[in-house]
């Protein structure tokens, strides 16, 4: 293994920083897509999607150059976030965005923990209350050791697993969701504009305060930028790191957004405006397979967690 020019040994290649994108990227946000695709409807929907990922892709090659400063191939390292922004926008401003970084990763935090829960719920109703309480015991078990590893370069066999756990749950949701479209819809629900506003259950304002939520979602939902630059710090050279690092964004946000669109407008097909807010708790049959899409959830979460 050869040192890089700062004395450490880095291993990671584009599939590794790839592993890591998807498994920073893809998490439990992905559940609330139909319901956030139902609050703007047909037209609204795909299109902020796909603006989202764009935009997530464009800041992200930006962010990719801060590697290395102040030349973005040859430049001293920045480490951290923080490092990057120490480096190109000075001292001033570092507290103010760390206060923002750290915000961001309670934010997700926060969701993770709530998502594990509610799939920790769905289990318990499938299999009873021994194996929930066995579930979490071994959760608490995992989350000791896996705390145990040092630094991101060791971890990446677990966004591998991640990875493949949320691809599982994404691509089982999909499948329910267009069992449903076909057998039971015979056709797509939903309307061009989302959910109606109704002078009885549904007020302007509910519609613009959900209408809000939904695009919040959606952001939450491309989160990346909090660990891209730490992602990048695995990557081996030559070539150079920005390069590497735009390729497996480019890689890691193709794929997200492929499942993002597939599965928040099936999802949306399938339930149209009555859209649940986990599209995995609309369904209740298969069990076995709801129960695999609830594990894998778990799984994800904790490996994401983590990483």
């Amino acid at each position: 293994m050869e040192t890089e020019d700062d004395g450490r040994i880095r291993t990671g290649t584009v599939w590794t920083a790839t592993a890591h994108a998807v498994t920073a990227v893809v998490g439990s946000g992905v559940l609330a897509l139909p319901w956030s695709v139902a609050q703007m409807g047909w037209i609204l929907g795909p299109f902020v999607l796909v603006g989202f990922a764009t935009i997530t892709y464009f800041t992200a090659t930006l962010l990719s150059d801060c590697y290395r400063t102040p030349d973005p191939v040859k430049g001293r390292r920045n480490y951290t976030y923080m490092d990057a922004v120490r480096a190109c926008l000075g001292g001033r401003d570092v507290v103010a965005y760390g206060i923002i970084q750290y915000l961001l990763l309670w934010g997700v935090m926060v969701g993770y923990t709530i998502t594990a829960a509610m799939s920790m719920m769905e289990k318990e109703q499938i299999v009873g209350q021994r194996e929930a309480s066995t579930s979490s015991s071994l959760g608490e078990s995992r989350s000791l050791i896996l705390s145990q590893f040092p630094s991101l370069e060791k971890v990446t066999l677990l966004s591998v697993v991640a990875a493949v756990m949320s691809f599982a749950y994404s691509f089982i949701a999909l499948y329910l969701s267009l069992i449903k479209v076909i057998s039971v819809n015979h056709g797509f629900r939903g309307t061009l504009t989302g959910v109606k506003v109704n002078s009885k259950t549904i007020t302007l304002s509910t519609k613009l305060w959900n209408s809000f939520r939904a695009l919040g979602n959606i952001a939450f939902a491309y989160t990346y930028a909090m660990l891209l630059i730490e992602i990048q710090d695995t990557l081996k050279s030559p070539p150079a790191e920005n390069k590497t690092m735009k390729r497996a964004t480019m890689y890691g946000i193709g794929i997200t957004t492929l499942v993002y669109v597939s599965l928040g407008c099936v999802g949306y097909g399938a339930f149209g405006n009555d859209a649940p807010g986990n599209v995995l708790t609309g369904f209740h049959k298969p069990s076995w397979l709801v129960y695999i899409a609830n594990l894998a959830v778990i799984i994800h979460l904790v490996g994401a967690y983590h990483v």
